[in-house]
């Protein structure tokens, strides 16, 4: 049958339109196999090696962290087994009736206990949340036990640091605790983001946190499509941080702690050579462990409120008013200045009289006539006074300074303050007011704006005894294998008739009848100690308490009392080390500081023969 001409039309368009539309299908289809063709045949290496890493995980492990060791490699900071408890939130149906049953082995305060339940809240269900750590044997086994009644609760051991000594080393090899948004500032370290890791706050582990840490390892484990882990394919445990030795000698640390014991104080003793730290006591002192397992409000704010500052490292950052033991630098001052003879006398006879202003000795009635020798002796106050006037501020604050005071030392372990040396042009320039007279007295026996710290008074004392050698001190001796070798030192340019006489002079000191120290020498042939005691006044004493009667110190409050101080270095006809202890308050160089120095040098001298062999055997012994 014959179509007419309109179903001729209709057949045309309906033609057309299948045509277009097949056209399409065709054109879909060639582009789609196009594309598999691509994804699968072209791209397939790169698509299966993405495909594998969805599969497989590598996560981050914390290396274990560098051991810290004496010179004779007894262990300061270790680390030690850290029994914790975890919480798998998916595993338990109930978190916080698992945390009331956890609670009555593990004491959960409120605060911990909101934080655990927040991580749950926000972690993926199936990751480990650490609900508590540094638990003792007995709790961990406790906890193991009730296990099975414990839905979701999982006992597990990491490794955490460990500090044996406690108080005794705080303030030299500081401590670690868990990094803090200002500690992730700038910084793109992934181990930092490690869930209870750990790094260096304070002391040696914050100087050298970086070779303590070590490198981190890696766990590479098979996870199934929601991040689960099914199983550990490969592991690599990183490498440990290196171990640090430090110049310490603990034998002697330990005595220089416990003589200080009950007192605001620091100890500071050095190898005047090499500048070897042997010892450097700052007390009291404070737990480190605390603050690794995070220190409780209670002690903290115990540890804030303490009259005697236990967070201070006094013996870097204390600074005090060397006082008499100032004198020796003085004396140097005035003998390198050639306008005093030191064997002129100058008549004491309790005060100084400048103006219509008395400057008092600490003898009441005088010391008679007193030359550069027996001034030192018997740190008679008037001599200094008139020395110091007539050599004047800046060549004293020229001499100070040679000492190496005024100004940090480059001390490794952080906090080192720089004291303070004044000078005719500071006052000027910072007070807008000329230097005064009186303000040169009071510095000659080391007292007005001077100010110091032990560790820079260790070090005066060395320089004075190594015949002028700009030693500086050093407690790191050795990172892993590598030592840390210091000097040569370069000499001061000291005049050696000037140091001879001053350190004659400090011989007297401790070891002739009349000397300041003289109570506390050292008897024991060939280790006797030559040293300077120093009285720091820490308030003013007016006209009318003088001539009332100035008060005892015994009769004042413990914040009112003077500072005492001493200075040494031994033995007397070699010597090798030098010490500075400085206790605060303690009323009296003499009567206070210097037994203490007395103990401490001669444990240093009883130990020398091991330190010295020790030294021989390491390729470390070298006299400067």
């Amino acid at each position: 049958m014959l179509m007419d001409g309109k179903d001729n039309v209709r057949y045309k368009t309906f033609s057309r339109r299948a045509a277009l539309i097949g056209g399409l299908q065709f054109a879909a289809f060639t582009a789609l196999a196009s594309r598999m063709y691509y994804l699968q045949i072209i791209k397939s290496g790169e698509y299966t090696m993405l495909a594998e890493e969805n599969r497989i995980n590598k996560r981050l492990l914390a290396p274990l962290r560098g051991e810290i060791v004496d010179r004779f490699g007894d262990v300061l900071v270790s680390n030690r087994q850290n029994f914790r408890v975890m919480l798998v939130p998916e595993q338990t149906p109930h978190i916080e009736a698992t945390l009331d049953k956890l609670s009555r082995i593990v004491p959960l305060p409120d605060r911990q206990r909101a934080r655990i339940i927040k991580d749950a809240r926000t972690s993926p269900s199936f990751l480990p949340i650490l609900v508590a750590e540094n638990l003792d044997w007995e709790t961990f086994a406790e906890v193991n036990i009730h296990e099975p009644d414990l839905p979701g609760i999982v006992p597990d051991v990491g490794d955490t640091r460990h500090y044996p000594y406690g108080p005794d080393l705080a303030h030299v090899v500081g401590y670690v605790a868990a990094v803090s948004e200002k500690d992730l500032e700038g910084k793109d370290d992934p181990l930092l983001k490690l869930p209870g890791f750990r790094i260096g706050k304070s002391g040696i582990e914050r100087e050298l946190d970086q070779e303590l840490r070590g490198r981190a390892g890696a766990s590479h484990v098979e996870v199934n499509a929601y991040g689960r882990v099914i199983r550990e394919l490969a592991k690599d445990p990183g490498v440990p941080g290196a171990q640090v030795s430090l110049t310490l000698d603990m034998e002697v640390q330990k005595l220089a702690t416990e003589r200080l014991r009950g007192e605001s104080a620091s100890v500071v003793v050095m190898d005047i050579y090499n500048g070897d730290v042997i010892a450097i006591v700052s007390a009291p002192g404070f737990d480190p462990n605390d603050f690794n397992v995070g220190i409780s409000q209670k002690k903290w704010d115990a540890l804030l409120n303490d009259p005697y500052n236990p967070l201070l490292n006094k013996s870097i950052a204390g600074q005090y008013p060397p006082g008499s033991t100032f004198k020796p630098v003085v004396a140097l001052a005035a003998y390198e200045s050639g306008m005093i003879d030191p064997n002129h006398k100058v008549f004491c006879s309790g005060k100084y009289s400048l103006g219509s202003h008395d400057f008092h000795c600490w003898k009441k009635h005088g010391h008679g006539a007193m030359d550069m020798h027996d001034a030192i002796m018997h740190s008679c106050d008037v001599y200094f006074y008139e020395v110091a006037k007539r050599i004047g501020i800046d060549r004293i604050e020229a001499m100070a300074r040679r000492f190496g005071l005024g100004d940090t030392l480059g001390f490794e372990v952080p906090g080192e303050k720089k004291g303070f040396v004044p000078s005719q042009g500071w006052k000027r320039a910072t007070r807008g007011e000329p230097w005064h007279q009186g303000e040169t007295l009071i510095a000659g026996i080391g007292q007005g704006f001077l100010l110091t710290t032990p560790l820079q008074l260790a070090v005066m004392t060395a320089r004075l005894a190594n015949g002028g050698k700009a030693v500086t001190p050093r407690i790191v001796r050795k990172v892993g294998s590598e030592l840390d070798q210091h000097g040569p030192y370069p000499e001061l340019g000291f005049s050696q008739p000037g140091l001879a006489l001053v350190r004659k002079a400090m011989d007297s000191v401790s070891n002739v009848p009349g000397g300041t120290a003289y109570r506390s020498r050292i008897t024991e042939e060939g280790m006797e100690l030559a040293g300077k005691t120093g009285t720091a006044q820490v308030r003013r004493i007016s006209r009318a308490e003088r001539e009332s009667g100035v008060l005892k110190n015994e009769d004042l409050e413990w914040r009112q009392r003077d500072h005492a101080l001493f200075i040494a270095f031994a033995p007397v006809d070699a010597p090798r080390y030098a010490i500075s202890v400085v206790v605060e308050h303690g009323s009296s160089g003499s009567g206070t500081a210097a037994p203490i120095a007395r103990d401490v040098m001669k444990k240093v001298l009883e130990r020398h023969p091991q330190r010295e062999i020790a030294m021989r055997r390491s390729n470390e012994w070298r006299e400067g």
